[in-house]
């Protein structure tokens, strides 16, 4: 364990211990963890908005005619990537990989005006780095119930019978099947009694160019009593995320690694708060960032033995969007 990573779990058992409400952002790699106390967090430079609690007033933005360009990688590039893991999957090192990449865009659209436009569960605007506006819950903690809810298999809804479509296409079916399991295993790591609450169910989110559905499932366990004693521990066992690495998850983290061509960062990595009490966070998904005063946007999706490329391909650049209805 770096020292980094230790520091932060061992504090965020002492507030969890202590009731001190408290900010984390983990990346990937888990190698820059942040833990900061709500108290001392400068809105200047992050903000946040987690299911509704925030650290600001609201802010009202002139009416803007927004320009969003997307530049994905070549498709070739895309595909040599995933030829590698395909071939990981035939030698049955993993059986889902979620396969990621940065599309460069061009928008008129600071990385603040974006957090504010964007309609989005979880918000984190982090020092003008990055912004993340992300549908896709990792954990809550309440009372001493733990749950997750992954997010598995992405549509368009203008597709004719698109609900019907996602929730009986047999690729999008083994993919969540088999995150839902992977997540009942790591939860079953740090707590008893996991069940399926609620299996496949359908959101929509609105876009700045058109509608998504997306599938999620629900999880929960039993935590022990002291758990707030363990609040570093429980995040920390749980990653990285089952949904955006795949399974087996160790495996399957050493072959993203071997595949993609950059380095994730913050990017599908978590962030959340505990107000002493309850604990809640996100996985980084939606994400933008900017490097040499250039904006990326990262995105990607999971790779069983059904996959196409071409249909893999497009999924990752439909999901480079802003949720602005």
């Amino acid at each position: 364990m770096n020292i980094n990573k230790s520091i932060v779990l061992e504090t965020m058992n002492e507030y969890g211990k202590n009731k001190i409400p408290f900010l984390f952002i983990i990346d990937f790699d888990m190698l820059e963890p942040q833990i900061i106390k709500l108290n001392e967090i400068n809105p200047s430079e992050i903000l946040f908005n987690i299911n509704e609690r925030k650290n600001y007033e609201v802010k009202l933005l002139q009416d803007k005619n927004i320009q969003f360009e997307k530049y994905p990688v070549p498709f070739e590039t895309y595909k040599k990537s995933f030829d590698k893991v395909l071939k990981q999957i035939r030698d049955g090192n993993t059986y889902l990989l979620n396969l990621t990449f940065p599309t460069g865009i061009k928008t008129n659209l600071t990385l603040k005006e974006i957090f504010f436009l964007c309609n989005a569960k979880y918000k984190l605007f982090y020092k003008n780095k990055f912004v993340v506006f992300s549908p896709e819950s990792f954990v809550r903690i309440e009372e001493n119930t733990i749950s997750s809810y992954p997010m598995k298999g992405t549509i368009n809804s203008s597709i004719p019978n698109a609900e019907e479509v996602i929730l009986n296409d047999k690729k999008e079916t083994a993919e969540h099947n088999t995150i839902v399991d992977l997540i009942r295993n790591d939860l079953s790591m740090i707590s008893s009694n996991v069940q399926v609450e609620k299996y496949r169910y359908v959101e929509k989110i609105v876009t700045n160019d058109k509608s998504l559905l997306q599938v999620s499932s629900k999880i929960t366990g039993t935590l022990e009593e002291n758990y707030n004693n363990k609040l570093g521990e429980i995040i920390f066992t749980l990653l990285p995320a089952g949904s955006i690495s795949g399974a087996p998850k160790k495996k399957t983290v050493e072959i993203i690694k071997e595949a993609e061509i950059y380095s994730r960062g913050f990017y599908t990595g978590i962030f959340g708060y505990y107000d002493g009490s309850v604990l809640d966070s996100a996985v980084m998904i939606r994400f933008i960032e900017t490097q040499n005063e250039k904006y990326f946007y990262k995105s990607g999706g999971g790779i069983t033995f059904l996959s196409d490329a071409e249909s893999e391909y497009q999924e990752l650049i439909d999901k480079v969007y802003v949720p602005v209805a």
